[in-house]
């Protein structure tokens, strides 16, 4: 058991600095990309404020999906939401004490692991079942989709089926942050579960998956239409201004 738990936790820790490392290189990239066009999609707001408020529909209600197509957006927004509680109420495993908000997650989380692989299932059909979005499918986003789907269904059979033994899973995550490493208990799912995660966190820099940061830096979103008020121009191209 030992040996198991000091070969999750390198691993656990190796993942986890891919994905830290990875995500910041990804996004430096970004900051360093020029636009040197004025190319927000149309109809835009013509104010940062407005820009704002566009941007926290796009991101909290997917609006350019909802518009574009509705079973799309009922399967991508379900997802989405249900990962988030997910995600919130598996922060109970890396705090001491727990935070009332967290505590209050719990009650739905379980459902949301639910909603969650159902949305991807509906998502997943739709690259199958869709002539134009099959066509355009590449081996990698089945891929990412199977191992979200591993992911979620891995963590429902631990809640549903073969229960895990919770405390011990807490002890040795709150080990991990300490770097005291404890006993990993040795049940399958939850060995699956956590490889699988581990594996999910190496790939997301390299993946379409980073399309959730990649979104504030896209200039169809992220710019005013204020074109025909004043003139753009990209930051390289103003320092070569400057220069010459």
């Amino acid at each position: 058991m030992a040996t198991l738990s000091a070969v999750y936790a390198a691993l656990l820790y190796l993942s986890a600095s891919v994905l830290v490392a990875g995500v910041a290189l990804k996004l430096r990239g970004y900051l360093r990309t020029p636009a040197p066009l004025k190319i927000p999609t149309t109809p835009a707001p013509t104010t940062r404020r407005g820009v704002a408020l566009r941007m926290a529909r796009e991101v909290v209600f997917f609006e350019s999906l909802f518009r574009s197509s509705k079973w799309t957006w009922l399967f991508g927004w379900t997802f989405h939401a249900a990962l988030l509680v997910v995600l919130l109420r598996h922060v109970r495993y890396f705090q001491q004490p727990v935070w009332e908000p967290i505590v209050l997650v719990q009650s739905v989380g379980a459902y949301a692991g639910i909603a969650m692989v159902l949305g991807l299932a509906g998502l997943w059909a739709r690259r199958w079942l869709v002539d134009r979005v099959r066509y355009i499918s590449t081996p990698s986003d089945h891929l990412h989709l199977l191992l979200l789907v591993a992911i979620g269904a891995s963590g429902l059979v631990m809640r549903f089926v073969n229960h895990t033994d919770i405390v011990a899973v807490k002890a040795f995550t709150l080990g991990l942050l300490r770097l005291d490493l404890q006993p990993l208990p040795l049940d399958p799912p939850l060995l699956v579960h956590l490889a699988l995660v581990a594996l999910l966190m190496a790939i997301f820099p390299i993946s379409k998956l980073m399309h959730g940061p990649a979104l504030f830096f896209s200039p169809t979103r992220n710019q005013a239409d204020t074109s025909r008020e004043q003139r753009h121009v990209a930051p390289w191209a103003a320092r070569l201004e400057r220069r010459s």
